[in-house]
């Protein structure tokens, strides 16, 4: 796939998206959850290699193939290393799997209601690596825990200033400021950053286009003006700590929204699942993701 036709699967394509990238703080909770205990590594470097091979896995799956994942957000140390002996972009690719890259390097302490990206003073260099790779976007992940108006507005405003540097490399950016979903003032969050998207796209010179990875709305609909607006290419929605059926359950009463989850994608999956058990339990979240994705259910108004 060129970028081309990249662009056109992510815009039209049916399907999701996956997460696949846990970064060195979650990793540790992303491999018990997969049955390998913090004894079973001494180093950084054996963690990474455990968390890779799960990856690997995963993506070597027979049932994890373009026919409904249109694309997979890789870990910078997945996106360097290698799966099935070729770059983890390009083996993706080969399964028709538009590779993205998760590129924030962390949250500040909260402030004002939102926790804010860390600086990121290497960006050019990992964009540029990561094009060569043949990665078509990244992400980058905020937080927002209160309806804070100011606080909402800044964490819009940090967010679209990293995608025009990420447009500017050749990439396309997944911008993603996650509501909280155990926020006492989710809705009224939702509604702020809402609108706050909406001037920050309005406001964008040119004709480039951004995706846009947000919490399921408190209220099924909401995030509609996004969905249809021009300058996005597609809006995903995260799992944000719900268990596979019921963020299934939540996304299908969004139209136009498409997953991109991660615990909810990988909550069944073992180490010591047999080839065969492993493919099953993957099959059945990609089935189940997919259902949501693709076929969304009427809310009464």
């Amino acid at each position: 796939m060129n970028q081309a036709d990249m662009t056109a699967r992510i815009a039209e394509g049916i399907g999701f998206i996956a997460a696949l990238d846990q970064s060195g703080g979650s990793t540790p909770k992303a491999l018990k959850g997969y049955g390998v205990d913090e004894t079973a590594w001494s180093t950084d470097e054996e963690m990474f290699a455990l968390i890779h091979a799960m990856r690997a896995r995963i993506i070597t799956s027979p049932v994890f193939t373009g026919d409904k994942v249109l694309g997979a957000i890789l870990f910078e140390r997945t996106m360097d290393g290698e799966v099935a002996g070729q770059p983890t972009p390009a083996a993706l690719i080969a399964r028709g799997v538009v590779p993205f890259i998760k590129i924030d390097k962390g949250l500040e302490d909260e402030a004002n209601g939102v926790q804010l990206m860390k600086p990121m003073p290497d960006l050019d260099t990992l964009l540029t690596r990561a094009r060569a790779l043949g990665v078509f976007g990244t992400k980058e992940r905020s937080v927002i825990n209160l309806a804070n108006q100011a606080g909402i507005a800044a964490v819009v405003a940090q967010q679209f200033e990293v995608a025009r540097q990420v447009l500017a490399s050749g990439l396309v950016p997944i911008i993603e400021p996650e509501v909280n979903i155990k926020s006492p003032e989710r809705a009224a969050a939702d509604a702020v950053l809402r609108d706050e998207i909406l001037l920050a796209l309005d406001a964008m010179p040119g004709d480039d286009r951004v995706m846009l990875k947000l919490s399921i709305p408190a209220t099924p609909g909401l995030f509609d003006p996004l969905v249809d607006h021009p300058r996005v290419l597609r809006v995903v929605a995260l799992s944000g700590g719900y268990a596979r059926p019921e963020a299934c359950a939540e996304l299908a009463k969004n139209r136009g929204m498409i997953a991109s989850f991660s615990r909810a994608l990988l909550e069944e999956l073992r180490h010591p699942m047999s080839d065969a058990e492993f493919d099953a339990a993957l099959g059945t979240a990609i089935d189940d993701i997919y259902t949501a994705s693709v076929d969304k259910v009427a809310v009464p108004a």
